[in-house]
């Protein structure tokens, strides 16, 4: 008899202790894909704002001189390589990546169509985050794929132009995972 009551206690006190343990765990707050997008766009925002990276090619180059962003300073004997001046309306918007005022214009041959030269925006930004999946559950944690795009919000409409010529790549999808810290949600990595 003595052993079904302390059987009894024990059972109690278990139950006791479970239902104390369920009602201190509260259940982690929603993640909305909007919240989820503020996070990573606050992740960006963060980050010191940079130029855009851009490969300049050949209908670039013919942009560019329409544009006066750079000029003709003189052509080589094979005809088809040539030196090119930023010019101070140039000098606004971009600048070489190699740093320097001169480009060096050197395709391997009359119609080589695939040389590029890589120059980089005066006007500095930060990656834009959109289109996001469902945010979904990974774990303890939750994750969510969305386009990470380069802003040309206030680029002038040549260079914008030049900007969206192939081979420049103006979005690409990444992953985002967030973690619960503190009751709160945050971003704890970007693929």
């Amino acid at each position: 008899m003595k052993n079904g009551v302390k059987l009894q206690v024990l059972g109690a006190v278990a139950l006791l202790g479970v239902g104390m343990l369920l009602a201190g765990c509260k259940s982690a707050p929603p993640l909305s894909k909007t919240d989820a997008l503020a996070l990573i766009q606050a992740k960006y925002n963060s980050a010191p704002a940079a130029g855009i990276d851009v490969i300049v090619g050949d209908n670039g180059m013919r942009d560019g001189v329409t544009a006066g962003y750079w000029v003709g300073k003189g052509r080589y004997p094979n005809g088809y390589w040539a030196d090119f001046t930023i010019t101070p309306v140039g000098a606004k918007v971009l600048k070489l990546a190699s740093g320097g005022s001169t480009i060096e214009w050197r395709p391997d041959n009359p119609s080589d169509k695939t040389f590029t030269i890589t120059m980089t925006t005066v006007q500095t930004t930060h990656p834009k985050a959109r289109d996001i999946t469902d945010v979904t559950d990974l774990g303890d944690g939750k994750t969510a794929d969305y386009t990470e795009a380069k802003d040309l919000d206030g680029l002038p409409p040549v260079l914008a132009g030049i900007v969206r010529n192939p081979p420049n790549v103006l979005s690409q999808v990444k992953h985002a995972n967030f973690a619960l810290v503190n009751g709160a949600w945050t971003l704890s990595s970007i693929n």
